[in-house]
């Protein structure tokens, strides 16, 4: 009897980050990703928050030059970022807790609350961004 000829397996040793980058993640698979990264995002930033915090409640000069402060666009930008960060956290730490009951564990269930994280934590950081640009 013939042998079949076994091809070597591949053996991925140096993967390049557009290799990672290339592979489609599923939107429950990102979710997943992005709640990890804005979790990370709001440890790093908790000093700023606080800074934050304690520069308003210090008193009214201090809580006058603050708000001159976030007159300032690019400081606007990194409180948007923030704003994302934890509206996305949370929305993404609700549906990690709803997985945790045993509901939504399907394939289409996980697709389905991911898709209402994205639009939900969406639409409240459109809103808190049109807050923070002064539209309303």
């Amino acid at each position: 009897m013939a042998e079949a000829v076994k091809k070597p397996r591949p053996e991925y040793r140096n993967i390049s980050i557009g290799q990672i980058l290339r592979y489609r993640l599923p939107l429950a698979g990102r979710v997943s990703i992005l709640h990890r990264v804005s979790g990370a995002l709001l440890f790093l930033l908790l000093p700023f928050s606080l800074y934050l915090l304690e520069q308003s409640l210090t008193s009214e000069l201090s809580f006058a030059s603050l708000k001159a402060f976030f007159s300032y666009p690019l400081v606007k930008l990194i409180v948007l970022v923030l704003s994302w960060a934890y509206l996305f956290h949370f929305c993404a730490g609700l549906r990690h807790l709803l997985l945790d009951t045993h509901r939504a564990v399907t394939k289409q269930g996980g697709k389905q609350t991911s898709i209402v994280v994205f639009v939900v934590s969406s639409v409240l950081t459109i809103a808190v961004a049109l807050k923070l640009f002064g539209v309303f």
